[in-house]
């Protein structure tokens, strides 16, 4: 063990070319599905926080719903959609990045949706009557609110890399883990402790480790600024 970790770490220190290429492809993947599902699911969770319409409660249970979708099956679902029987086989998105971050963002778009709504149905009220009281209109209101939710804005962001970086069913079904294209550091650790490759394994695991800390580290001060 003493020595699978020191072999990790000089890995790490000397910049390994499948460890780079590995970690050059999972933040690729983790950032562009992040930001993608954080401008898709900001403006809906401001609307599902602000306004109160028939059938919101409905839309909430849905992407309570979504939030607890299983990887595997938003795996599966875009496997069908996209193999070689698919509908959208003509596309050739099977085993790519792009198809992985498009299964990410439905997995993670649902979680930006619910921590932005949770947020903003405590505020709404009292932005709508300063936004009232101004004269402002409905794109305005929006930009308020968007003002006073920026701590929560980032934290949902950094809520979603998190989720999209230690993500591992759906990428697998979809992205197939090929070596030197689609592999992340999830399926490459399961990949390579099942090759008995400890010290490959262990040096993701470390990284994997070390950014989810940091990110931790930020949304636990973000929440801290948020309740003073």
């Amino acid at each position: 063990m003493n020595s699978a970790l020191m072999k990790a770490v000089e890995l790490i220190l000397s910049q390994n070319a499948e460890l780079m290429n590995i970690l050059s492809v999972t933040a690729r993947m983790s950032l562009q599905s992040s930001v993608i599902a954080l401008l898709i699911g900001l403006p809906i969770g401001i609307w599902l926080g602000a306004c109160r319409f028939p059938g919101r409660s409905v839309l909430l249970v849905a992407n309570r719903t979504l939030m607890g979708m299983p990887p595997v099956v938003c795996g599966l679902l875009f496997y069908m959609l996209f193999s070689g029987v698919g509908p959208f086989r003509h596309l050739k998105l099977l085993f790519t990045v792009e198809i992985m971050v498009m299964a990410q963002v439905v997995l993670i778009t649902p979680i930006v949706v619910g921590n932005m709504e949770t947020y903003v149905a405590g505020v709404a009220p009292v932005i709508r009557e300063t936004a009232r009281g101004l004269g402002f209109g409905v794109f305005k209101t929006f930009l308020l609110l968007c003002n006073e939710c920026v701590y929560p804005i980032i934290s949902a962001y950094l809520l979603a890399f998190a989720r999209s970086i230690a993500e591992v069913g759906a990428v697998s079904m979809v992205g197939g883990a090929i070596a030197w294209k689609t592999n992340v550091m999830t399926t490459a650790i399961m990949q390579h402790t099942n090759r008995g490759n400890f010290s490959l394994g262990i040096a993701l695991g470390l990284i994997l480790l070390t950014v989810s800390l940091a990110v931790n580290i930020v949304i636990s001060l973000l929440q801290r600024r948020l309740s003073r």
